[in-house]
């Protein structure tokens, strides 16, 4: 069967990192006497839906957890998804995904570890405290959003189960519901959703599993109750609506992958030197600067992250291992 692309490409550029942004928006206030907000105080400031219960963590010492991106407003990054159970059109998850049902909930973490277990989502809520983040998120369509999520390091639970020497990678599996899914009946994908990574990326801090954004838990559209959030790779990688994760000793084959295995590659890290087949990823359009002369932005290395995970590629072809 032919697979259709999922993503709609938008082609890109930029000349302003993000970085620079955020220091030269902090140089012109001081340079007025006024203070710049932190990038955390400014996260924190944003306001949720209102609608959901709150969901507040501690700011993370998490190396690279907190960048110095404006966030993107709660009202974009909860209406322009990609979330395939619920519909193709970024506008299906917000219009659709009220049908899914959070409670009761639980994951099973299995496979080549010592002791697997069952968790109830209350119970993986109050494992470890949780934490203020705020990530960019990239996607492979060419736009890229920045939010802020609350949560922990994928690894806490990842330790509780204590992996054996076998443990290579980590698979993630998705729920895949036709009652509470509509696009599961569609054959855009082979259901349920199944992502993976390599043990040490999954170990890594910056991996993190996320129950909620913007100081409220998670929103439906956005992956409830708990997803991952893994800023150097693209958007597709950061499975949502997570049932089971499975340490194992061969590596999984991701839905997209196994979907166009010459687009989709195992590791998708974000990578501006490397073209999709059918565009380039060198520049991105950020959600919310959408304005007639905005400026397209210059894609970052690992989104960014080049200091905190470039080590786990050490030696690597990076454009062989896409």
């Amino acid at each position: 069967m032919l697979i259709k692309t999922p993503f709609a490409h938008e082609p890109l550029p930029s000349e302003i990192t993000p970085q620079g942004l955020y220091l030269n928006r902090r140089a012109a206030l001081a340079g007025l006497g006024l203070a710049a907000a932190s990038p955390l105080a400014l996260a924190q400031g944003a306001p949720g839906g209102g609608k959901l219960p709150k969901l507040p963590g501690t700011r993370s010492a998490v190396p690279g957890a907190i960048v110095l991106d404006k966030p993107t407003s709660y009202t974009d990054a909860t209406s322009y998804n990609n979330f395939y159970e619920f519909g193709t059109d970024k506008a299906d998850p917000a219009a659709y995904a009220h049908t899914l049902k959070t409670r009761p909930w639980t994951v099973s973490v299995e496979g080549e570890c010592g002791k697997p277990q069952r968790f109830d989502i209350e119970a993986l809520l109050k494992l470890v405290p949780l934490e203020d983040r705020i990530y960019r998120l990239r996607c492979v369509e060419g736009w890229s959003m920045v939010v802020p999520w609350v949560g922990y390091s994928l690894a806490e639970v990842l330790k509780k189960v204590e992996p054996t020497s076998k443990a290579k990678y980590v698979e993630f599996t998705s729920l895949a519901d036709k009652a509470q899914m509509p696009g599961v009946r569609s054959g855009v994908l082979d259901w349920p959703y199944v992502e993976g990574l390599r043990i040490d990326e999954a170990m890594h801090p910056l991996a993190m599993l996320v129950f909620g954004m913007y100081g409220e838990v998670l929103p439906n559209q956005n992956g409830a109750p708990l997803r991952l959030a893994l800023p150097w790779k693209y958007g597709f990688k950061s499975a949502k609506s997570i049932v089971k994760i499975r340490l194992v000793e061969k590596e999984p084959v991701s839905s997209w992958t196994k979907a166009a295995q010459q687009e989709y590659g195992f590791y998708s890290n974000v990578n501006p030197n490397v073209p999709h087949p059918r565009w380039s990823q060198a520049t991105e359009r950020r959600i919310g600067e959408d304005g007639l002369f905005a400026k397209k932005r210059p894609t970052l290395m690992f989104n960014g992250y080049e200091p905190q995970v470039g080590q786990l590629y050490a030696g690597m072809d990076l454009k062989r291992n896409y």
